[in-house]
């Protein structure tokens, strides 16, 4: 295995998890923006407010989003595999 392999191999193992994670980060952030914007505005700070509807959103995002990541990692990896035999 060459270095450019190597890193080849890495760069799009990268690109694939922010493709994959990306949709849940920025779910997350927009929660997280709406819930301190309301928390500001009615002046409650309380921990809880922030995390049960990001934990809501987040897992919603993630069940809606799943069989699309499943599909993208097993395409990865089926892919990975199938390449092994021309790359050695």
């Amino acid at each position: 295995m060459t270095a450019d392999l190597a890193v080849e191999l890495c760069r799009s193992a990268v690109l694939l998890a922010l493709t994959i994670g990306g949709p849940v980060l920025v779910a997350a952030l927009a929660i997280g923006l709406v819930i301190g914007l309301l928390q500001s505005i009615t002046q409650l700070h309380d921990q809880t407010l922030a995390f049960v509807p990001k934990l809501i959103c987040i897992s919603f995002v993630v069940l809606y989003l799943l069989p699309w990541g499943l599909g993208r990692m097993t395409e990865y990896a089926s892919d990975l595999i199938r390449e092994i035999p021309h790359r050695l």
